[in-house]
């Protein structure tokens, strides 16, 4: 026993947790997924906006919700989930603390990749590539935008370093939020000094349908310079 949770893991069957894709049309296309849906430049923007579009009008919970890959100097890798901020020809955006546990990873190795695992539809869709800072501009239109309790929350956290309890970082963040006037203040809430969003350069994205008796549909668009080629991969 863990306090009043019981432990059950050896109790569970995890070979037999099997979904059965693909039967129910569940992703919601007629047609299996083909290399020829990626077209312009890039390939991959259009399809992607689409089946974003796609999750967001299925209430998908966070739609844009990626798992993001990092390696430390030493090959080490690290996974976790952030939500994507923007998504255009230039690549995927997200924001965090430079002296985080994947900004220490990115500034040794700028180098990720990106899930969108939109499971329920059936769907998921891979990025890797390059990573560098987003101009400061971008970050402070961005921050600008923000809740302010996500900002007043931002400024009493030094992400990813350790703290006693949860009592002190509310009480951190009290300081914080009273410095600023509280939640319902007037007074701007400035971005932490190391603190701002991140670019991934795409060279490689891969989409994914799910497909019965796991014969699933895979696409894959990859950059050589400036050029891209797409095809089809085995499941």
């Amino acid at each position: 026993m863990l306090g009043n949770i019981r432990v059950v893991s050896e109790e569970l069957d995890l070979s037999a947790m099997r979904v059965g894709y693909g039967s129910a049309g569940a992703d919601g296309v007629a047609e299996n997924l083909d290399p020829s849906w990626l077209t312009g430049d890039p390939p991959w923007l259009g399809l992607f906006q689409r089946w974003l579009t796609d999750a967001l009008a299925a209430r998908i919970p966070e739609p844009n919700a990626m798992v993001l890959g990092t390696a430390d100097a030493a090959g080490r890798p690290a996974t976790r989930t952030v939500l994507c901020k923007g998504a255009d020809a230039s690549g995927v955006v997200f924001f965090t603390g430079y002296d985080s546990g994947k900004g220490r990873d990115l500034a040794a190795n700028p180098v990720a990749s990106v899930t969108f695992p939109w499971i329920a539809m059936e769907r998921q869709v891979h990025f890797r590539g390059p990573v560098t800072k987003v101009d400061p501009a971008e970050t402070a239109a961005y921050w600008q935008n923000r809740p302010r309790g996500s900002q007043l929350s931002a400024r009493a956290s030094a992400q990813s370093q350790p703290i006693a309890s949860r009592a002190d970082l509310e009480a951190a963040a009290a300081a914080v939020s009273a410095e600023y006037g509280g939640a319902a203040g007037d007074r701007p809430v400035p971005p932490p000094e190391h603190w701002g969003g991140y670019r991934l350069d795409p060279v490689r994205v891969e989409f994914w349908q799910g497909r019965a008796d796991r014969l699933h549909n895979r696409a894959v668009a990859v950059r050589a310079g400036d050029s891209w080629t797409v095809e089809r991969l085995q499941p």
